[in-house]
């Protein structure tokens, strides 16, 4: 009997955690249900205050948040359950990315911090859950991400190839896929959404720029966009990975945005996506003739219309075009490396991440 898997995640934007629950047979996945758990709105308060001032989170409150993240995620497990025409029983393994509070993989002690406590979701859904799937790489000397790669391979690289898929979070990044057996690329370009999230919020207490309507009624500020795209991120040689950390509102205002009309600066952040992307693509897969889009970029009309003037001889779609929703890639990604955890095999990349050599990724926890 073909067992089933439950992946789920929690992005940047921490509004909620996506599930998807899936099964996996050679080189094809069986979507059976799909769900969108949103957080309750003082935790996802408390979420993103904790990420843009983590100097104030106490050892208290981190705790807390651990545990009231994991019983969202237990409820979203278990609502993908209910959903679905599959049993409980046949649920092999969850897979929970976690919400990422800090990712910090270079230094002299790098790190990665998920919450969701893994022990909450195994304990109220009997089902054995896997999480934690940063630390194995790092501690072999890799980024610990970008995680997503592996999969996309698995399923895309037999009818795309030479391609790029392109997962546009909070943070943007890419896998190339060769034609050949050759390694596969794949690094954080930099950002996707979050600064276009950050500045919006802060200018019109909005959270998202909604299919990137203000940002289109903008005009791209010349000097601005030039001195932000010759920031050391974009110049340096992957593997490589970033998040909030780096790019947040204090890189930005270094920059002197508040000097600037703030439409238009909305315009030159979406412009920097797309320009950073579209550089890393045809710096590192030259020879690429299709970019596949997934995550929630794909839903921001300009920007998309901004990385295809970027990319003009690239033909340019969603996920969709070669077999998976692009709003459940990254969830069906962690179900994925839960399965292959569950099976002792390896789930990283270390031409992607670094890492000195494969391992398997994930902390185990059984109900």
């Amino acid at each position: 009997m073909t067992h089933s898997y439950i992946g789920l995640i929690s992005g940047t934007s921490m509004d909620g955690i996506d599930a998807v629950l899936a099964s996996f047979e050679n080189e094809s996945l069986q979507l059976h249900a799909t769900h969108a758990h949103a957080y309750p709105d003082e935790l996802r308060r408390l979420l993103r205050n904790t990420v843009q001032k983590p100097e104030f989170c106490g050892l208290e409150q981190l705790g807390m948040l651990d545990r009231w993240t994991g019983e969202c995620f237990r409820d979203a497990a278990l609502a993908i359950i209910e959903k679905s025409e599959i049993r409980k029983s046949d649920v092999a393994v969850i897979g929970s990315h976690g919400q990422t509070l800090r990712h910090q993989p270079t230094g002299k002690y790098p790190f990665s911090l998920q919450i969701g406590d893994a022990a909450t979701i195994a304990a109220g859904t009997g089902i054995t859950t896997v999480a934690d799937f940063r630390r194995a790489d790092i501690a072999a000397g890799g980024q610990g991400a970008p995680l997503v790669p592996p999969f996309h391979a698995w399923l895309f690289r037999t009818h795309a190839a030479p391609a790029v898929v392109l997962n546009i979070g909070g943070i943007a990044n890419i896998t190339a896929l060769p034609a050949r057996n050759e390694a596969i690329i794949g690094f954080d370009t930099g950002p996707g959404n979050t600064l276009l999230d950050a500045w919006i919020n802060a200018q019109r207490s909005l959270p998202y720029d909604d299919n990137g309507q203000w940002s289109a009624s903008g005009a791209i500020i010349g000097p601005l966009l030039d001195k932000m795209a010759a920031d050391d991120y974009f110049g340096t040689a992957p593997p490589k990975s970033t998040g909030f950390e780096y790019f947040n509102l204090e890189w930005l205002n270094a920059y002197g945005a508040e000097n600037y009309e703030p439409v238009d600066v909305q315009a030159t952040l979406c412009e920097l996506s797309a320009v950073t992307i579209a550089a890393a693509i045809q710096k590192y897969a030259p020879v690429t003739s299709a970019v596949y889009i997934c995550g929630g970029g794909v839903h921001n009309g300009d920007l998309m219309q901004r990385i295809r003037r970027n990319l003009s001889e690239t033909n340019v779609s969603s996920t969709q075009d070669v077999g998976l929703d692009p709003d459940w890639v990254e969830a069906a990604a962690f179900a994925w490396l839960a399965m292959r955890t569950s099976k002792h095999q390896s789930g990283n990349l270390p031409s992607v991440t670094g890492a000195r050599l494969k391992v398997v990724l994930g902390a185990i926890h059984s109900p």
